[in-house]
């Protein structure tokens, strides 16, 4: 499995091996949009431990991910200060799902099924590829640290 940077440079998971995982789909202009931060801070926090954050911009919700692949990185970055890994903009439902998450959709259905309901929804994957726990848009990222604490701990 693998996804393409916003500037369409494959990037195969295999690259993820022995790593925690994040897998968030974002959107810019959502009102849940300051969690970029939280986001960036686990990950500052972390990744010398082996976290990997990788936010996945999504445009099914209300159009809240108007940013271009050419642009979103850009916008990430000035707006809410990510330098975590951020892919090409697609779908997390309906026909043209990404692989990721119809695996970690199957995986973990939510709280009214496997749908995705909104922006932010997160997605813990162990070292070994595992999906662990997902959380709902609305939960902080900073509530997800003890399990991902938990999972770096595990070797």
């Amino acid at each position: 499995m693998e996804a393409r940077t916003p500037g369409g440079k494959p990037f195969p998971f295999k690259d993820l091996q022995g790593k925690v995982v994040l897998i968030v789909n974002t959107a810019t202009k959502c009102g849940l949009a300051p969690q970029f931060e939280g986001l960036e801070t686990l990950y500052q926090q972390y990744k010398d431990q082996g976290l990997v954050v990788l936010g996945f911009p999504c445009n099914q919700f209300a159009g809240q991910e108007p940013e271009t692949n050419a642009t979103v990185e850009q916008v990430c970055k000035i707006n809410h200060g990510v330098t975590f890994l951020l892919t090409e903009k697609c779908d997390v439902n309906g026909k043209n799902t990404h692989p990721v998450f119809k695996y970690l959709k199957s995986r973990l259905g939510g709280l009214f099924g496997s749908r995705i309901k909104w922006n932010f929804t997160k997605f813990l994957v162990d070292r070994e590829g595992n999906p662990y726990r997902r959380y709902a848009p609305t939960t902080a990222p900073a509530a997800l640290e003890k399990d991902i604490v938990t999972l770096l701990k595990m070797k």
